[in-house]
């Protein structure tokens, strides 16, 4: 099939996306303001809010299949538009709380370290891979190509799903570690 012309107005956007986007979180990840010197609070509140955002994200993207699988397109397009929203928060809640806050490093020992850092490991390239997934899937579904877009969010949802369960699972391994 070939692509309706709203994908290809925004093929050259997403790519875009899916580069910049990791390689600004990489380099902003990279920048801590208190170890530059500056006078500014740690977000530490920030964790338990954008790990609550990444659950909420795994209830909707659910809520959101069953939506579509029941035939309400408008409700499935909405929860989608939703998780995409609060993709965003958590992305930019993630990069605030590291930008002012030095990271912690995990204290677990024994096998249960290996779990931690596996599904971290996974979680974090996926959250790398995914995008494009989303915005594609995304694209396709509002420009109508629902035959394409129903094909391709079959790989996206278990991946996204993946990202946002994994985000929690992350949070609820380190939580112990956070020192305030």
């Amino acid at each position: 099939m070939a692509m309706t012309e709203e994908e290809k107005k925004y093929k050259g956007i997403i790519w875009t996306l899916s580069i910049v986007v990791p390689l600004a979180v990489a380099a902003l990840f990279g920048i801590n303001l208190q170890k530059m010197g500056y006078d500014v609070e740690p977000l530490s509140f920030l964790p338990p809010i954008y790990a609550t955002i990444n659950g909420l994200t795994a209830v909707l993207l659910v809520w959101a299949v069953s939506a579509i699988k029941r035939g309400n397109a408008k409700l499935h397009e909405n929860l989608i538009k939703l998780c995409m929203v609060c993709s965003g928060l958590f992305l930019i809640m993630y990069v605030a709380y590291h930008m002012t806050s030095v990271s912690t490093p995990y204290g677990g020992e024994g096998a249960i370290r290996y779990v931690y850092f596996f599904i971290l490991i996974s979680h974090i390239l996926l959250s790398i891979i995914i995008i494009p997934f989303v915005l594609f899937t995304f694209v396709r579904g509002i420009a109508g190509a629902y035959e394409r877009h129903k094909k391709l969010a079959r790989i996206t949802y278990p991946m996204w799903l993946y990202v946002a369960v994994t985000g929690v699972i992350v949070y609820v391994m380190i939580s112990p570690y956070y020192t305030h």
